[in-house]
């Protein structure tokens, strides 16, 4: 009985030996296939973060504008009879540009210029005749009266003529001709385009926030598309007196210099103005942030090392506080250091934590005036 008791026992106990060994064997083969499954170093593109002078500034974008530009029209319909001009002429101001045809204009004038100095002599005769009481003052009354009537009518007639003289109203630049000899034009056809080039203007809108950076005289930098590189210096000459309601931005118009007489009106520009001192600040480019709800973010690099104390690399999520931008570049006032390494690219695929290998053999963006070309 005892020895069947003793033999029952032992089985009992190999049998829980037995699950138990299963158990524990299981669980270490289980920890050996997830240590097999742990995700594989991400490859990332990096930068050094350092210190760079930093110049703040407003930036915008606006449009060149001629001092005086106009489009040179006819007053009065009427036939093209000459043309005093060519396309692209610098011309001083009351150039005579063109003539409409006079017909019988000239003739309608000499007919009441005569009437007009017959009308003076009757007023002179009959004024001696009343000193001599041979006229009556009422006579001579109606005399002047019709003798102004008269020189007012000449008066007419010479600016009807007038207005067939085209001319320039200010001296500049005129632009493709848009009319011919012979050709009919209608009051208010346009003949052909004047602008003065040197200075011009530059016309903008900012931020309501800024006014308090900006005063007239304050130096401003201006770039066009069409002469990249290039730089046009100007000064603001006056800030508009109201903001506007949709868009709470205002208009600030700045006189610049053309003395090449590169730039024209109409085109596109690039504003910069200088505000306070510069200072220096870490930048990096603004591809490296990542922008959440709950704050902006970037990954670091650092040197780590894993279970078995081999040396690795681990990518760390860090919030930071950004400034303002330039080209390509954002400024970081708070979260990165000096010398920290800052993931550029590869980072979404990331999280705290994660190892990663590094290859910057494709370098990320990162000019403060960056020129793409052209394509």
């Amino acid at each position: 009985m005892i020895k069947r008791l003793i033999i029952m026992l032992l089985a009992v106990v190999i049998v829980f030996g037995l699950i138990f060994g299963y158990g524990t064997f299981k669980g270490i083969m289980i920890g050996k296939f997830l240590a097999t499954l742990a995700n594989p170093p991400q490859t990332v593109a990096t930068i050094t973060a350092a210190e760079s002078p930093w110049q703040p500034a407003i930036n915008s974008v606006g449009s060149v504008v001629a001092i005086n530009g106009a489009n040179i029209s006819s007053e009065v319909a009427g036939i093209v009879d000459t043309i005093d001009f060519k396309s692209g002429d610098n011309v001083a101001a009351g150039a005579l540009l063109a003539t409409l045809r006079l017909n019988n204009d000239s003739a309608i004038l000499a007919q009441l210029q005569a009437t007009a100095k017959l009308d003076a002599i009757t007023y002179q005769r009959d004024l001696k005749q009343l000193q001599a009481d041979a006229v009556s003052q009422a006579q001579v009354d109606t005399d002047k009266a019709t003798l102004d009537a008269a020189e007012a009518q000449v008066h007419a007639q010479q600016a009807l003529i007038d207005e067939k003289q085209i001319k320039a109203p200010f001296a500049g630049t005129l632009g493709i001709r848009q009319v011919n000899i012979g050709q009919y034009l209608s009051a208010g056809t346009q003949v052909v385009t004047l602008q003065q080039l040197n200075p011009l203007f530059v016309d903008f809108y900012v931020p309501q926030q800024a006014l308090a950076q900006l005063s007239v005289g304050q130096a401003v930098t201006v770039k066009v598309d069409a002469f990249a590189g290039q730089i046009f210096t100007g000064k603001i000459s006056s800030v508009n007196s109201a903001v506007d309601t949709t868009t709470r931005t205002v208009q600030v118009r700045a006189t610049i210099d053309n003395d090449k007489l590169l730039l024209r009106p109409g085109m596109f520009a690039t504003v910069s103005i200088n505000v306070g001192a510069p200072n220096n600040l870490i930048t990096l480019p603004q591809t490296v942030i990542t922008y959440n709800p709950y704050g902006d973010t970037v990954f670091t690099v650092s040197h780590g090392k894993d279970a078995n104390g081999k040396d690795e690399l681990l990518a760390h999520q860090v919030f930071v506080q950004v400034g303002d931008t330039r080209g390509d570049q954002i400024a970081i006032t708070k979260g990165v250091n000096p010398g920290d390494v800052v993931v550029t690219a590869g980072q979404l695929k990331l999280h705290n934590g994660s190892i990663v290998t590094i290859n910057n053999d494709i370098a990320v963006s990162n000019s403060p005036n960056p020129n793409p070309p052209n394509e």
